[in-house]
This record gives structure tokens, sequence and C-alpha cells, in this order.
């Protein structure tokens, strides 16, 4: 009787197990069908495995500039679709590949020079997505660069262009858009176009696409041999949270609170989020652009941020155009793009 007693309570307890983990695998299935990119997440050190002197790793989430650093970007298939317009210097296309299950569009210009040919990664800043089309933002910088020969490639990001939606990507800390230029880079490197020179890539952000630059320049320090920043915005991700999210878009201000925490609440996530706590993980050279005179991005922050990068010895050039708005006029342009093209010659040729 006892070991029938014994023998019925195992199988009890092996029905329940087996249920535990039928249960488990059906809800694992369910997300897998869904097709819906993962909402950010809380992750552990030890799970992350990251550097255990390094305190700030400790429970942070998955769009924290530490957990990202230590994740590996596997963008894919990269293709060009079709022909846009067709220069003398150049041709324009088209472009898709795949980040984190999504698909991006793009545009890429291509010298008809020899190859293979350096690269240059354009990162543009906010448009409202309803009025962007692919390309937009930074066409001066696709233009002129691909005249230089240099293959040029803008990212039109998750949201923009014919780019797939990702419903979760305006509450996050913009680390959507580091994914999408990353995987960018990882599509190229793995693509078979023999035209690339996948060595030397450069890259060139304004506004907003300056603040992705930095992200990227602390989370992945090798993706780019030399780094051109075109009025970025603030290095401290709580600044232009306080200056746009809360102003322009309470709502989502609100949804960010509930899950990341206030600034009071969970100040380690949010400094997580920010690129000068990294400084030190910089290992390109970079070069400043600023208007003295901008609305949207005060000249301050770059003088702030060219002081900052000189202080963690970083190889940083500052330019400063007076009387110059956030988008430079054809002259101070002009200027700009000369000292950048000669930078890039310098690094990637």
């Amino acid at each position: 009787m006892k070991k029938l007693f014994h023998l019925s309570m195992g199988l009890i307890v092996l029905a329940f197990v087996a249920h535990i983990i039928f249960t488990k695998a059906v809800m694992d299935s369910a997300e897998e069908k869904s097709g819906q990119p993962s909402k950010p997440s809380i992750v552990s050190e030890k799970k992350q495995n990251l550097p255990k002197n390094n305190k700030r790793a400790m429970n942070l989430t998955s769009d924290s500039i530490p957990v990202m650093a230590e994740k590996e970007f596997e963008g894919s298939d990269l293709k060009l679709d079709k022909a846009l317009k067709e220069t003398d210097e150049y041709t324009s296309y088209l472009a898709t590949y795949k980040s984190e299950g999504l698909k991006i569009s793009a545009v890429m210009n291509v010298p008809k020079s020899k190859g293979p040919l350096p690269i240059i990664i354009l990162n543009h800043g906010y448009m409202d997505p309803k009025v962007y089309k692919s390309g937009s933002g930074v066409p001066r910088e696709l233009d002129y660069f691909a005249k230089h020969g240099y293959v040029v490639f803008q990212s039109d990001y998750r949201g923009y262009g014919t780019s797939d939606l990702d419903p979760s990507n305006d509450v996050r800390p913009r680390s959507g858009y580091v994914e999408d230029v990353l995987n960018a880079i990882s599509a190229l490197k793995k693509s078979d176009l023999d035209f690339l020179d996948k060595e030397n890539i450069g890259m060139l952000g304004h506004s907003m696409g300056g603040g992705i630059a930095l992200n990227i320049m602390v989370t992945k320090p090798d993706s780019a041999k030399a780094y051109v920043l075109l009025a970025p915005i603030h290095s401290d991700y709580k600044v232009n949270f306080d200056k746009w999210v809360k102003t322009e878009w309470p709502e989502t201000a609100q949804q960010f609170y509930r899950i990341y925490g206030t600034y009071k609440e969970k100040p380690e996530i949010w400094e997580s989020f920010s690129a000068k706590n990294y400084f030190d993980r910089i290992n390109a050279p970079v070069m400043l652009h600023q208007g003295s005179a901008d609305s949207q991005v005060p000249a301050e922050w770059s003088r702030d941020l060219f002081r900052d990068l000189k202080d963690h010895k970083k190889d940083v050039a500052y330019h400063e155009y007076p009387g110059e708005e956030h988008v430079f006029s054809s002259g101070a342009h002009s200027v700009a793009m000369k000292k950048t093209l000669s930078f890039f010659d310098k690094e990637l040729k």
C-alpha cells in the first residue's frame, strides 16, 4: 500500500511539472507568433554578464547603454530595391534591411567611381513621420559626399519612410533608432556588395541624429572610424526629455514614467541612457559643428560637449558659426561640409 501511495504522489508531481512546462511553452510560442518587437525589460547584471565592477550595470533596462553594449547586433538582408535617381556622379537607391525583426527602409547613394569605396552613415534628425519621406532630413549631405567618392547610407529608422512600425518606440529613449543604425552597419558588412570598403566607415548625425551618433560611439565604439555631429541634442538624456518629451508629448512622458520610473525614483536607469556617463569608451575622432543662434539646440550644449570630451582626453574639434540657426544657411553649410570632407578624407581614405 505504501509503495502504491508513493507511486501515486510521484505521478501527481510529474503531472504538475509537465503542466507548468507546457503552459510556459504555449506562452513563449504566442509571443513569437505575435511578431511584435519586445518591450523594454529590467535586466540584472548577472543575466547580461556585465562587468562586475560596473555598479551602473545592475538592475538596468534593455535600453540602457551598458546593456546595449553587450548585445550583438545582427542586421541583415540588405537589398537595393530600386533606383530613385541617377546623376553624372552617382546613383541613388531605395534600400531595405532587417533590424530587430523589422524591415527598415533607407537611401543609399553609390558613386560611379571605381570601388571599393568608404562609407558614410547619415543619421537624420527628428521629423514628423507623417511628412517624412525616404532621404529627408540631410539631403544636402546625401548628395555632397556621394559626389566626393563616398557610398552614403541613410537609414530612415523604424516608423519612418516605408519602414515597419514599432509601437513601443515612441516611449523608449530613442534606443530603437540606435538599434536600427547599428543593424544597418551590420547589414552593410554582411552584404555581398563589392563596391563597399567595409573597413572604413564614418558617421554624421544632425540634431537627434547627432544624439544617436553619440550613443553609438559609447555603445559600440568600433562602429565607425570618425564621427561628425551637426548641432547634436544633449548627451544627458534627462535634459532632452525635459525640453521636448515633457512639454510636447506629456502623455508619452507619463507612459515613460510608468515603464522606467521618474528620475527621482530610478536615477540609475535615467543616467544609463545618457552618453555623457560613458565618454571614456570613445575611441574615434569627433568633429562638432554648431550655429551660435540655434533656437532648437542651444549653442551652450555643444560648447559643453566639446569641453566634456576634451576633459576625457578625446580627439575632438569644434567649429561654431556666428548667427547660424539649427539648419545652416547655404554659405555656412558649404564651409562646414568642406571641413567635414577634409576630416573624413584624412580618417577614411
